[in-house]
């Protein structure tokens, strides 16, 4: 699984003096929900290692913003509007992120949602379930199904599902939320092993409470919780390993105990 080796010494043939620092030179990233929260630190990490990076999300101005940020990184940044639950747009974004930036090396499904996914099973409507399956599950399937033929064909590629620690655990008020972490659990498993035969390593990360805008349950004090940096970390960390392994599942928690 020659990922990280392959593509940087393509990317060095291309530019020659091209910066040890900067591992993911000459990669192109896709993060979706890149334009707050978890995917913008995502993004922004990828981009401070030399990756191109591709971010879509609803919010027109918050992606911007965002892009704004990344070119303080990298050149080579495109931003997209798109509802990653809608087969058409996906297709139209992963077809501007290759026409623009290159064959696409990393997907990052980080896109999505907490509420209206907590609260008892009997008060939540068919449209909450709906909303939060589509955004944090289908939407996972949608992106993967558009990309992973593109890896397949150049034998090459890491795809890192952002899961949750709910997708390991229940909870009072849970329901709709954990549905769609356990389900996106067993989707992730699933295509590691339909793809790694292909040369593509698939990974799920999942963190517990992260202290950013997302609308979720427990305690945001910045202090004791997550920070949206340390799932960027291990994202990277996923990324970098060694070409002939791939880590399946990261597991991370906060050291003091909210």
């Amino acid at each position: 699984m020659a990922n990280i080796s392959n593509a940087n010494t393509a990317a060095q043939i291309e530019k020659p003096g091209a910066h040890i620092e900067k591992p993911l030179f000459g990669h192109v990233a896709l993060v979706t929900g890149g334009s707050r929260g978890i995917g913008k630190a995502i993004a922004i990490k990828l981009a401070q290692l030399g990756s191109a990076v591709s971010i879509c999300g609803r919010d027109r101005e918050a992606l911007e913003s965002v892009a704004g940020e990344l070119k303080q990184f990298s050149s080579r940044v495109l931003k997209f509007q798109a509802d990653v639950t809608k087969a058409a747009e996906i297709s139209a974004l992963v077809q501007a992120t290759e026409e623009k930036l290159g064959p696409i090396t990393v997907l990052i499904n980080n896109a999505g949602i907490g509420n209206p996914g907590f609260g008892p099973i009997q008060e939540k409507s068919e449209s909450d379930w709906d909303a939060v399956l589509d955004t944090n599950l289908k939407s996972v399937f949608l992106v993967s199904r558009a990309v992973a033929p593109l890896m397949i064909h150049r034998r090459n590629g890491d795809i890192i599902n952002i899961s949750s620690l709910a997708g390991k655990n229940t909870f009072i008020g849970g329901g709709l939320y954990c549905t769609s972490k356990w389900g996106l659990q067993g989707l992730s498993g699933c295509m590691a092993e339909d793809l790694r035969v292909h040369g593509i390593r698939v990974s799920v990360i999942c963190p517990g409470s992260v202290a950013t805008e997302f609308s979720g349950r427990g305690s945001k004090d910045p202090t004791i919780v997550l920070r949206a940096d340390d799932v960027a970390h291990a994202v990277a960390m996923v990324i970098l390993q060694g070409s002939q392994s791939f880590i399946s599942e990261v597991h991370l928690r906060p050291v003091a105990k909210p």
